[in-house]
């Protein structure tokens, strides 16, 4: 047996041997380049960038939450903070007025997005300017949205409420009505971002492949069967980025209903980022710090669940 054992191994062709040799060096590369600490460094200052100013500032959010504290004194009140915003008729409130607005603006900024981006990826005439005109105001200021429109909604002098009336309309109170204030803001939102949702659905229709679109005309299928089952699950991931996207800038809301209401009327428009901002002017540094966790659980409650979920379907399908 070890007589033909030995004949086996001196048998063995040359070039058997070389790819031996050479996957051993190979391999001893790659394992001086696994040890070697070189791509390490390229990490280092997004690291660093990261450690100061995200990990560090939400640990000290963390912390501070739980205690009352101004520039110079901190006295530990454990959950005396979050008992209180739940308490609080005006602060809770906002945080139903946060979900109301980001879900309203999210589902409104889904809906129309693929509405224009499926017209605006069709042969029609003045396509490209219709592109730009819908994306525009996504390159404007919020702050200057919120000023123009706050002037153009006005219930006395603004132009909207002017032309309502030549048509024998009583203009209502856009922003001055408490139950109008909210979605009048959230709507004005929607014009503002739709620009944003219909370049990502436009990205996402030019890249499915006309090959379906043609076999479904060849197969008898009219232009809604087409959109059901060809557009909707190949537009998916477009979907799934504007969702994400939408609902992050609705819970984090803050410039445009500054701009607008200031939270008013009363505390009608109120959402989390605006109560913060209003509890720190006020002096209540551990109540808007807590706030601001309350604020930060819930985006990452609601956003990494759902990203989870649509990433799962977009691998499902």
């Amino acid at each position: 047996m070890s007589t033909y054992t030995e004949r086996l191994v001196t048998a063995e062709s040359p070039n058997r041997k070389r790819d031996r040799r050479r996957e051993s060096k190979e391999s001893a590369g790659s394992r001086r380049r696994k040890h070697s600490s070189y791509p390490a460094w390229f990490y280092m200052p997004a690291g660093i960038f990261y450690l100061v100013l995200f990990l560090i500032p939400t640990g000290a959010s963390f912390y501070f939450a739980f205690t009352r504290w101004t520039l110079f004194d901190v006295e530990f009140i454990g959950f005396d903070n979050f008992i209180a915003f739940f308490n609080e008729q005006a602060i809770f409130g906002s945080f139903i007025n946060t979900l109301i607005y980001a879900f309203v603006t999210s589902g409104s900024k889904v809906v129309l997005g693929l509405l224009f981006g499926v017209l605006l990826t069709q042969q029609i005439v003045g396509r490209g300017f219709l592109r730009s005109v819908i994306f525009f105001p996504v390159l404007v200021s919020t702050i200057g949205v919120g000023v123009t429109f706050k002037a153009l909604l006005d219930p006395f002098d603004g132009i909207v409420n002017q032309v309502l009336g030549w048509m024998g309309v009583a203009g209502p109170g856009w922003l001055t009505d408490p139950n109008l204030a909210l979605l009048t803001v959230a709507m004005v939102d929607v014009w503002k971002g739709v620009g944003l949702a219909v370049l990502i659905y436009i990205a996402g229709l030019v890249a499915i492949p006309q090959e379906y679109y043609e076999a479904a005309r060849v197969d008898g299928a009219n232009g809604w069967h087409t959109f059901r089952h060809i557009t909707l699950p190949l537009v998916r991931p477009a979907t799934a980025t504007v969702v994400l996207l939408s609902l992050i800038g609705g819970l984090r809301s803050f410039d445009l209903i500054w701009a607008m209401t200031g939270g008013g009327p009363g505390f009608s428009s109120d959402v989390i980022a605006s109560m913060i901002y209003k509890q720190y002017q006020a002096g209540f540094f551990g109540l808007s710090t807590a706030s601001n966790v309350i604020l930060f659980i819930v985006v990452a409650a609601v956003i990494f669940p759902l990203s989870a979920w649509l990433n799962r379907g977009e691998k499902d399908s």
